[in-house]
């Protein structure tokens, strides 16, 4: 039996617009305060979803419970899985004292913090973000920057503002992948036009993480370095979004970024600082490549990981799908979201071998090796790596699961309808609905599979490029990566800073919002100006 979702079930616009925000209002809120613990937020969001689903829009229950499993478990695989192996790997490189060479090595480069911070932050997760997205560079990131002395709050906050303008070309292109895939829209069409909205970002970017993390003043005394860190990103992020396509519009770009500030920093260094010299380092070549070789490592398997001929070839060995029964081609979404009414897939994908934590694990096992770490050890590292982040992994599969009800039970929707009322304000407020889309799901590509066909429907109504829309639908989401539950729980759990969830979105909400008022701002000047 299916369920067509119903998008005014209160016969008021705006009291059903209010009823579905009511459970992401109540999760951020139950965050932001110092009292409860993102467990039991994420938790209580669950149930204000479920309950909003059943009572208020009459989703049957048995599909609003089924979608609250499917989107538990998403939580646990793939996203928990990268980050178990993630903090193993971390935990191996801590105990064995590679990760000790490692912050000296990082400091014979530069021992400024300020471009420790870009070089880590913005250029290397970058790297990250496009070869494997779904957390792993907020989790790499979080952890580096701890080790060289951050706070955990600024290794956590600073992480996720960085972690930003490569989000729309993650895990070699998937966000775009997907949203072709709903639009129907020329996939190179739909590169070249987010590589025309947020390579000014990128620039701006590295601006932004240091004057958050140091002030104005100490901002202004590295700009040489922080415009060539930006600007070697922004450009090959352009060029090959524009003339390649978004497969590996990240990786080149975070390559060339890391490259080009090196060998700037070889040639400048800021005012006041004084040159390192071999002595004042003196890290023995063996130890320091020693040190680099799992993340070099990381590097080398993530990217091969995510190809799309391995994975292919992983996936025809391992992979298992598993449709959520009473739940799968159920749920009818129905005019005006989409032009004809379409059954949502609902299927748990157990891709077990090709999935990003996979290559982290067999990562962490051969670095673990090749630094002399015995099976026992290993093994110990493991159980109190899994023992750590045990209440984190319960947190995101809450928040996924809450995610999960929303989409199947289309408040989602309601909330997109909203934002298509704005008439011609939309190309700005439709950028807040990609923001919204991706603080409610977690994830660039999701924000796309659920508001990219909202967004061609109304960008029509309205008299603007569908194209130009869809791509402001991902552009605009990339400004609410920082601020959804599953990335702060990620950078928390990353930096042991469990319990300080609510700090850490205090932290980034207020850039987030002024980021996405940014692109919304720069998406109206391309669809009426340029």
């Amino acid at each position: 039996m299916t369920w067509p979702q119903r998008y005014d079930p209160m016969g008021s616009a705006v009291l059903s617009t209010l009823v579905a925000l009511a459970p992401v209002v109540l999760l951020l809120g139950l965050l932001a305060t110092r009292r409860v613990r993102a467990e039991w937020a994420a938790l209580v969001g669950l149930a204000a979803s479920i309950s909003v689903a059943v009572f208020a829009i009459g989703m049957p229950a048995g599909m609003a419970l089924r979608a609250a499993v499917f989107g538990a478990a998403y939580g646990l695989f793939p996203i928990g899985w990268i980050l178990l192996n993630v903090i193993f790997l971390y935990r191996l490189t801590v105990e064995q004292g590679a990760f000790g060479v490692l912050q000296r090595s990082i400091a014979q480069l530069t021992t400024d913090k300020r471009l420790q911070l870009v070089l880590i932050a913005f250029a290397f997760g970058a790297f990250f973000e496009g070869a494997a997205g779904f957390g792993t560079p907020v989790a790499v990131t979080a952890a580096l920057l701890i080790g060289l002395g951050f706070s955990p709050l600024e290794a956590s906050g600073l992480s996720l503002i960085a972690n930003t303008a490569p989000v729309a070309f993650g895990a070699l292109g998937t966000p775009l992948i997907a949203l072709q895939g709903v639009t129907g829209l020329d996939m190179h069409e739909l590169s070249a036009q987010v590589g025309r909205q947020l390579p000014v970002f990128s620039v701006m970017i590295p601006f932004w993480l240091v004057a958050v993390y140091a002030g104005f003043g100490k901002m202004m005394e590295v700009w040489p370095a922080l415009a060539v860190a930006g600007i070697s990103f922004a450009v090959p992020q352009y060029l090959i979004s524009n003339f390649h396509g978004p497969w590996l519009v990240d990786v080149g770009a975070a390559l060339i970024s890391m490259g080009s500030f090196a060998l700037f920093l070889r040639v400048w260094r800021p005012a006041g600082t004084e040159r390192i010299t071999a002595r004042e380092t003196d890290i023995p070549r063996a130890a320091m490549l020693r040190a680099l070789m799992p993340w070099a490592l990381l590097c080398v398997i993530v990217f091969a990981w995510g190809t799309p001929q391995v994975k292919a070839w992983l996936d025809s060995v391992s992979i298992g799908k598993f449709p959520i029964h009473g739940l799968d081609l159920q749920v009818l979404r129905v005019p005006p979201v989409v032009t004809a009414a379409k059954p949502e897939p609902a299927v748990f994908t157990l891709n077990w071998l090709s999935a990003s934590g996979s290559g982290i694990a067999l990562t962490a096992i051969i670095a673990g090796i090749l630094m002399g770490c015995t099976p026992s050890q290993m093994a110990r590292a493991y159980g109190g790596t899994l023992k750590r982040i045990g209440p984190s992994l319960l947190t995101i599969s809450a928040m996924m699961a809450l995610g999960y009800v929303t989409r199947y039970s289309g408040t989602d929707a309601i909330l997109g309808i909203a934002f298509a009322h704005a008439g011609v304000l939309y190309p700005f407020f439709g950028t807040y609905l990609g923001w919204l889309g991706v603080a409610l799901t977690g994830s660039d590509t999701s924000s796309n599979v659920l508001f990219g066909g909202l967004q061609v429907v109304t960008a029509h109504q309205v008299g603007v490029s569908p194209v130009l829309m869809a791509a402001a639908n991902s552009s605009g989401g990339v400004m609410g990566k920082m601020i959804d539950a599953q990335s702060i729980v990620v950078a928390g759990t990353a930096t042991q800073t469990r319990g300080m969830e609510g700090a850490i979105l205090r932290y980034v909400f207020r850039h987030s919002l002024a980021l996405v008022t940014l692109v919304g701002i720069w998406v109206m000047l391309q669809a009426y100006v340029f």
